[in-house]
């Protein structure tokens, strides 16, 4: 009976260490990086389906979404909700084209939290995210993805964001989930699933 009972022990701790992130070397990042950067350029058109979790202090339950994300190179950029509501936001042209159930509105892109993260997407489908300026990189990886996690370097970006990170699935070019943490301490997490790359998009998925 012990020897099970430290067996299970064992094997759930390898388990946590299994699933451990750990920084990558100088070579591993750097080939990390050039793999994504070469097959990402080849990426014309993706669509992907999504569930976001958020997190925030002042409520007991999390908020859960879904919908459909499509981008189009070079930035071209749409997330429609449809769980529990709808819900549209377009990055087209620096701005930020809103369909909130029937109201529509515009606003400038520029300085905008999320066009942050916005701009990180577009840039892991073409490679250019690695090397923004207004963020540093940590690379990590675990037993089943590989880890870029962006650090604000301004001071003003960092009163909302503290860490974008982007996880890629071993031996896959394109992000799986992004885990956003604002200065709040709230969290956003979001889910990509049935990914298509370079499939037709209906330009309808880029307008309200």
């Amino acid at each position: 009976m012990i020897k099970n009972i430290a067996f299970v022990a064992l094997l759930l701790i390898s388990n946590l260490l299994f699933a451990q992130n750990t920084a990558m070397t100088s070579a591993e990042s750097k080939a990390f990086v050039a793999k994504i950067s070469a097959e990402t350029k080849e990426i014309k058109t993706l669509q992907s389906d999504f569930i976001q979790t958020k997190k925030m202090d002042f409520l007991d339950k999390n908020i859960v979404t879904q919908g459909k994300m499509s981008l189009k190179s070079p930035n071209t950029l749409s997330w429609k909700y449809t769980k529990p509501y709808q819900y549209s936001i377009i990055f087209k042209d620096n701005k930020i084209f809103i369909n909130d159930q029937g109201k529509k509105s515009t606003v400038d892109a520029k300085s905008k939290t999320f066009e942050k993260i916005n701009k990180l997407i577009v840039g892991s489908s073409n490679g250019k995210m690695f090397s923004d300026p207004e963020f540093s990189v940590a690379y990590f990886k675990n037993g089943t993805s590989n880890i870029a996690k962006f650090i604000p370097k301004s001071t003003q970006l960092l009163k909302y964001i503290k860490q974008i990170e982007l996880q890629f699935p071993k031996n896959e070019s394109t992000v799986s989930q992004v885990n956003m943490t604002e200065a709040s301490g709230d969290t956003t997490n979001i889910v990509f699933k049935n990914t298509k790359i370079n499939a037709p998009i209906p330009a309808s998925e880029f307008s309200l």
